[in-house]
């Protein structure tokens, strides 16, 4: 049979819309992100530089060290407070281990953020999940030691009806992707639902 979209029906295209990002939080610590408030997210990418080597009139270049990207992620802001975006990010800011400085001159104020906290107390196993037509998961990128970088709470305007959105910025170590059709990281993990 033909290995194309147009004679294979059972050649089914990835879409950009079916998908999952999960950010599950900590049991007992965060509550995470809602995966419905989640509007768009960008997959994980890697670059490696290149070290260049002159001789007389030639370069030559050879591969230098590997770098993950940060990836973004942007969630629809409500007002609920089951799942209201903006408080919802502040809590996992506060179990990173940052702390508002309210006196000083007590001790109070004086925690930073921990890449130890950020990453086990505040967002948990962060994968991004590819499904098909009937919902099933086809791929799952997971994000090793996944922290939080940067924050954007949105812009206000008397111009713009749109949804409020909150945009993260979220780094890792490393990620690695989980398929059935590939056989180098092994089988998609069963989620409960």
């Amino acid at each position: 049979m033909s290995n194309n979209f147009w004679q294979n029906p059972d050649l089914e295209p990835k879409r950009a819309f079916k998908f999952i990002l999960s950010i599950p939080g900590v049991s007992g610590v965060t509550e995470g992100i809602p995966e419905f408030l989640v509007k768009k997210v960008k997959k994980p990418e890697w670059e490696i530089t290149a070290t260049e080597h002159k001789f007389l009139n030639h370069s030559f270049f050879y591969p230098g060290r590997m770098k993950w990207t940060a990836v973004d992620v942007t969630i629809v802001d409500t007002v609920s407070p089951d799942s209201n975006g903006s408080r919802r990010v502040m809590e996992l800011l506060e179990a990173s281990g940052y702390e508002l400085p309210t006196n000083p001159s007590a001790g109070a104020g004086w925690g930073t953020v921990s890449k130890k906290k950020a990453v086990r107390d505040a967002l948990g196993a962060v994968s991004i999940i590819t499904i098909n037509g009937e919902g099933t998961e086809v791929e799952r990128w997971v994000l090793n030691n996944a922290w939080i970088t940067k924050v954007q709470f949105g812009e206000l305007n008397y111009e713009n009806e749109e949804l409020l959105d909150v945009t993260l910025s979220i780094s890792y170590d490393n990620a690695f992707l989980q398929s059935s059709d590939f056989p180098g990281n092994g089988t998609i993990p069963q989620t409960s639902s």
